[in-house]
This record gives structure tokens, sequence and C-alpha cells, in this order.
């Protein structure tokens, strides 16, 4: 077994969402929320294992198979309406998170140099790359970087040497003061909606009806359970980090210009460029699969073509790409935009796994590989409490 399309999952959920969003609850609130983490690790695998038999054992992407499944007009009608407005949108407000840690990321390393010129230089660097489809070497590359400043944090962490009572604590379920956005913001970079799509896509392309499904579906089953586990582990870390660097100081509440400060005990005077450097690699991994996913969802839903090197599937993504940009390019603070698009993504979970759920459990559609009832009932706790939190988050929003 290979590791392959479950890192490539990983590096679209470890991009600058994550690393904000984690040194966030670490400086807030310390190992509380913990817990939520390990809620999200377990959910992911769970989900985007369900996406991944989806592509194959059927052939069909999320969307591709929603448009078939459904045959009553007015339903089919509101499940693209849902899906296209939910991932697209959802996407784009992804995408300004991606981008805007990105350009924050070279900006620190270049402070002469405005973000506002970065934002745009990036965003049509990633346009380029999308529409020439030679993004995979570009991709490859950056997931290593990525891969290299997740071993310095996990490195700082051990080095850092937080308590053990007080990070067990954290797997305690609690809800601190004004800590449900940062829960949701931690769900939604981890358990990414548009990943759902992204995966049942890339395998659906690779589907082929000779071969042995069910041994393709535990391969696939593993390196998703390996590959999503190492990138909870990564998050853990950041947010152990954060925890330990900012938590009960007089730090301040944490911002991109002190974030780095969690890497001084492993790289001294060099954490800041470290940090920076990360921080754009994510950025820009995530650049350039945010896109591809909307436009999964997006030509799924419409009956085109799925294929990368499609002209309309090429434009649906750039269109993505460029709404981001646009967003980004505002001037608006780059960590309350990246958590903004986190707690985004958990608000359109309830929509997204509900339609996922449902469709593995039709026997039309997957035939022998259909939820069996153990999965089906561990995935309705972890429906629950998606849905509880949104409804939580929306009321607040409303109230």
């Amino acid at each position: 077994m290979r590791l392959g399309l479950g890192l490539l999952v990983t590096a679209a959920f470890i991009g600058p969402g994550t690393i904000t969003t984690a040194s966030v609850a670490g400086a807030n609130f310390g190992f509380a929320l913990i817990w939520t983490l390990l809620f999200s690790v377990i959910a992911t695998i769970l989900l985007q294992s369900m996406a991944a038999r989806l592509g194959v054992a059927t052939g069909h992407d999320l969307a591709s198979a929603l448009r078939t499944t459904i045959q009553t007009p007015v339903f089919k009608a509101l499940a693209a309406i849902l899906v296209i407005s939910a991932i697209g949108i959802g996407s784009a407000a992804y995408e300004a998170g991606n981008l805007t840690g990105a350009s924050l990321g070279l900006q620190e390393i270049v402070p002469s140099v405005s973000p506002l010129l970065w934002t745009p230089l990036i965003a049509i660097l990633s346009a380029v790359l999308l529409y020439t489809g030679k993004h995979k070497v570009i991709e490859g590359a950056l997931i290593v970087l990525v891969v290299l400043m997740s071993i310095v944090f996990i490195s700082t962490l051990v080095m850092a040497a937080p308590s053990l009572t007080s990070v067990l604590k954290g797997f305690i379920p609690s809800l601190p003061d004004e800590s449900i956005t940062t829960v949701l913001a931690l769900i939604g970079t981890t358990i990414v909606p548009y990943n759902l799509f992204l995966h049942s896509g890339v395998l659906a392309e690779k589907y082929d009806k000779n071969k042995d499904i069910q041994k393709v579906i535990k391969e696939t089953n593993l390196d998703t359970g390996i590959s999503i586990t190492l990138g909870g582990v990564i998050t853990l870390a950041i947010l152990s980090t954060a925890s330990v660097a900012f938590y009960g100081t007089e730090a301040g509440k944490i911002s991109a210009a002190n974030m780095a400060v969690q890497l001084v005990p492993l790289l001294g005077s060099m954490a800041h460029y470290f940090f920076a450097l990360g921080l754009c690699a994510a950025g820009l991994t995530s650049a350039i699969t945010a896109p591809l996913a909307g436009a999964y969802a997006v030509c799924g839903m419409l009956g085109w073509s799925t294929q990368m090197s499609n002209t309309r599937f090429k434009l649906v993504a750039i269109t993505i790409l460029l709404f981001g940009a646009f967003v980004a390019s505002l001037g608006l603070d780059p960590v309350a935009v990246i958590i903004f698009a986190q707690a985004a993504n958990g608000l359109l979970l309830p929509i997204v796994t509900t339609y996922l759920v449902w469709l593995v459990n039709q026997k039309t559609v997957m035939g022998d590989y259909t939820n069996s009832m153990l999965v089906n009932l561990v995935t309705l706790p972890v429906l629950v409490l998606i849905f509880g939190l949104s409804s939580i988050k929306l009321f607040s929003l409303i109230f």
C-alpha cells in the first residue's frame, strides 16, 4: 500500500486556516479544545473514507452521484442549489484564507512589498498552474515544505514539554466562554466540506471496474486513516505549542505578527522566517486544491465534465480562485479572514455530510459497498454534534 491521495487531502486541510486556527485555539483557550480536534480527526476519517469509497466503487464523484441519484426534479434542483452555493461559495471563502495566509507569509519574508501586491501575484501563479494542469509537480514540492514545517512543530512540542495532565484534561469536552466560533473553526479546518468532493472526484477518475474493488477500498481506507491521523498530530502540535507559548501570558491576543513565537524554542531567531515560509507553502498548496474541489462540486452538479483538462472545469476553478483573491485583497485582518473561512466551513458541514451519508447508504448507488450498521452507528453521533454546533452558531448570529 502506498500513501497517496490521503496525503493530498491532509495537505489540503493543513493550510493557513489550520495553522492560524490551531494557534488561536491554543493561545486563547489553552488545551481545553483538544477534544474538538480528536472529534474532528475521527469524523474526518469516517467521512473521507465514505467519499473515497464512493469514488472507488462507483466511478462517480460526490456531486455527480447526487445529480444522477436524486430523481425528483424539485429535490434535484434544491440539491444543485445547495451544493453549488455551499461548496462554490465555501471554497471561495476558504480560498480567501489560503491566499491571505500565503500573502502573509511572503510579506513577513519580504516586508518591503505590500500584501496588496502579493495576493494578486499568488492568485495569478495559482491560476496559471490550474489552467495549464502543471499544478501536480508544484503541489508535490509544496507538500514537502508543509511536512518539513510540521516536523518542526512536532519537534517544538517535544522541546516545550507541556504538562501531560493539562493535555489529557483537554480531551474532556468543554466549551469555555466565547469558544464556540473557535470550536467550529477547528472542526471546519479539519472536516473540510470541499475535501469530500476532491477525494471522491480524484479517485473516481482512477475508477477501473476490472480491479478488485474490495481490495482497493481497504487500501484507500488505510491510506486515509494514516494520512488524516498524521494531519491531526500536526494540528495538535500547533495547538499545544501555541498554548505553551501564549496561554496565560502577557503576549496578548494572537496575531500574524506573533504566531511565530511558538517556534522560538527550536529555531531561535530563524523562527520568524521559517514560520512565514511554512505559512506561505501551506497557503499555496491549499490555494490550488480549493478551486479544484469547488470545480468538482459545481461541474458534477451541472452535468459537466469533471476532467481537470476540460475547459469548463478550469474556468470554474479559476472563477473560485478570483473570488477568493478579491476578498483577500480587501485589506481585512488576515487572522480574522482565515478564522471566518473555517467557521463558514463548519456551518456548511451539515448539508454536505447529510448528502454523503445518504448516498453511501443507497444500495442502488453503492451495490455491495454501502455503509455497514456499525459505521452508521459510529457516524450518528458525529452528525448530531455537527448539527448541534452549527445550530448553536447560527442561533448566536441571528440573536
